[in-house]
């Protein structure tokens, strides 16, 4: 069963969520939180297994709750998804630098919302598809131009390889098919790469590929 924590300061939007989620076999919701304190205690208490946290929220806002949470050692079991009203969130990768597990804009369709939960709590990351690569986009064009790619010593060839491709937003099923390999093999590769670089997961190694110069703007064909 997976265990979701609801983090939004609109009670309806988390009714709304929680009947969704509800809904489902495989998922429960563990508990509720109106603000950001709210949540980072309650985290700590129920320890779900991922956290739908809107970025903005009163007391403590969901940025500030999610580098608490992965900050803790003991969370390092618990996702967080960052929810949005806007699909270019000027928060979004701060987000994910600070340790979430990715976005979903709050409008998304209630199957993918599913999808979502299940795919970050299976070790997956998770930007919304349709305006992953435009998010990238804008990071990319904000950031500042990066050094030659450092740091990736540790890595094979064809890990920097896969890591380039996941900079640029192709899943593990278009990675196999861009290096003509299985999607399991696709994923081995991920995995590893993430070890080796100490990621949190695939939304981190999007971050860690731009900024040590192994993506740049303009390489999201």
């Amino acid at each position: 069963m997976i265990r979701v924590l609801l983090a939004d300061d609109q009670l309806l939007v988390r009714a709304g969520f929680r009947a969704l989620l509800d809904a489902q076999p495989d998922i429960e919701v563990a508990g509720e939180a109106a603000d950001g304190e709210e949540a980072v205690r309650l985290v700590r208490e129920l320890r779900p297994d991922t956290v739908l946290m809107d970025i903005r929220m009163p007391h403590l806002d969901g940025l500030a709750a999610t580098r608490a949470i992965t900050g803790d050692s003991e969370l390092s079991g618990v996702k967080v998804i960052m929810l949005t009203t806007f699909e270019l969130d000027e928060y979004v990768f701060e987000a994910i630098r600070s340790g979430a597990s990715g976005f979903l804009v709050k409008d998304t369709e209630p199957e993918e919302l599913l999808r979502a939960v299940r795919a970050v709590v299976g070790g997956d990351a998770l930007l919304s598809p349709g305006v992953t690569r435009r998010l990238i986009a804008e990071f990319a064009a904000r950031s500042k131009e990066p050094a030659a790619a450092t740091g990736l010593s540790e890595l094979t060839e064809r890990e920097r390889e896969v890591m380039a491709l996941v900079g640029i937003g192709l899943s593990n099923e278009e990675i196999a098919r861009r290096l003509v390999v299985s999607p399991l093999t696709a994923k081995t590769h991920v995995s590893r790469t993430m070890v080796k670089l100490g990621a949190r997961d695939r939304a981190q190694l999007v971050v860690l590929a731009y900024e040590s110069g192994l993506v740049r703007p303009g390489w999201l064909g």
